[in-house]
């Protein structure tokens, strides 16, 4: 009996490729929509109109391009705009950018509650879209809801940092109203990670230095440390407007005890940075001069080469009119007559109202006093230690380790 003939391997040979072929224009179908896909997510950042050509069937991808008009057009392209948000929502449930879009536009119709209910279910969703707390910002504010525009303040800042370009200009210059200045001393006590530069902003920026001095004192008595560039800025730029009493009253909060009749610090032993209360080292050009601070008190060091002169050491006073002793103790002054430093005292117009002239360290152990008279109207002072240029060939040096303003009583 004849074997019968195999089945020929052709049929399954052409249904094995077939397979393959089928599998791999899928695959390749996959990839090119994969890629498709991610090039549409990355141009939807810059052009959202490309970005939707390239993938119409991505809700996210519509709800950016719908945006992206109501935006730029909000009148012309409202139409469209709402429309393709719709249509990217129907896609893409979650989609922020349609939510914001379609509450813009209730917006633009008066439709204030509509617009409510859009930007809280976006901000239900993600709390981190700009558009969002702005709209959120702006609908407190319109409502005189200051805590809830605070809220939304301090949520915009937390998540978008970058916005603070935007929003601390507006926010400085509300401070100046007690009621906000007090609701936003409550949000700063909480320590937002915007804060300090906030404060830093504040102090540098704002129209009266009396606010915020006033939020500053509120954050203190809650127990909120302000930055050292707003605190010093704080008290410099009220005594430069004008306003050294404010700047006295900010200065005594870190400085109990701190008596107006009497100079600071006598033995350089202060470790907050100097404000112009302070002890201030002036390194004018040519002069060396600083503060060394060590386990028994500090010392001013000062040096200059010679034909040098000016200003080594300066702080500012608010003495009230009467006669008052200066005092104190030095080393390694050694000058002819007519080159040795001398401390001075100025009004604030520039007048000079007495000096007390340094001994070299060989007389008297190094100890000097002398008297200055403050007249009426002159209520802001400045005591300097000034150099004056030396014909030694090595300049000039020195140290104060001790000096007091103090009344004559």
């Amino acid at each position: 009996m004849a074997a019968s003939a195999s089945p020929s391997p052709v049929p399954r040979l052409r249904r094995s490729w077939g397979r393959r072929a089928f599998a791999a224009l899928c695959a390749a179908g996959v990839g090119i929509l994969a890629v498709t896909h991610a090039t549409a997510l990355m141009t939807v950042r810059t052009d959202q109109a490309l970005a939707r050509r390239i993938a119409p069937y991505d809700g996210r991808v519509t709800a950016a391009r719908a945006l992206a008009l109501i935006i730029a057009q909000p009148t012309k392209d409202q139409a469209v705009a709402v429309r393709l948000a719709r249509a990217a929502l129907r896609r893409e449930p979650t989609a922020i950018p349609a939510l914001v879009t379609l509450g813009l536009a209730a917006q633009a119709h008066g439709d204030t509650a509509k617009a409510a209910q859009w930007f809280g279910y976006a901000e239900t969703l993600s709390r981190r879209d700009s558009q969002t707390q702005l709209w959120m910002i702006e609908n407190a504010v319109a409502r005189g809801d200051v805590p809830a525009t605070l809220r939304h303040y301090d949520i915009a800042l937390r998540t978008a940092p970058e916005l603070a370009t935007l929003l601390y200009p507006i926010l400085a210059t509300a401070s100046a109203d007690p009621q906000i200045r007090a609701a936003l001393a409550r949000t700063l006590a909480r320590r937002p990670a915007w804060g300090e530069s906030f404060d830093n902003f504040l102090a540098a920026n704002a129209d009266d230095p009396v606010t915020p001095a006033r939020l500053f004192l509120a954050l203190r008595r809650d127990g909120v440390t302000v930055p050292d560039p707003a605190r010093i800025g704080t008290v410099n730029a009220l005594v430069a407007h004008g306003r050294a009493d404010d700047a006295w009253h900010y200065y005594v909060a870190d400085h109990p005890g701190a008596d107006p009749r009497r100079s600071r610090d006598p033995r350089f032993t202060a470790t907050l940075a100097p404000t112009v209360f302070d002890w201030v080292p002036a390194n004018e050009v040519g002069i060396s001069s600083a503060i060394q601070q060590g386990a028994e008190g500090g010392v001013f060091d000062f040096s200059a080469p010679s034909s040098v002169g000016g200003v080594l050491l300066r702080q500012a006073q608010i003495l009230p009119p009467g006669t008052y002793r200066l005092s104190g103790h030095g080393g390694g002054i050694e000058q002819v007559d007519g080159a040795r430093p001398y401390w001075q005292l100025t009004c604030s117009d520039g007048r000079e109202i007495g000096r007390v002239v340094m001994p070299n360290s060989s007389q008297d152990n190094g100890t000097f006093t002398g008297t200055l008279q403050v007249p009426a109207g002159c209520p802001v002072q400045t005591l300097s230690l000034v150099a004056r240029p030396s014909d030694a060939i090595a300049g000039f040096s020195g140290r104060i380790d001790r000096v007091m303003l103090e009344p004559v009583r």
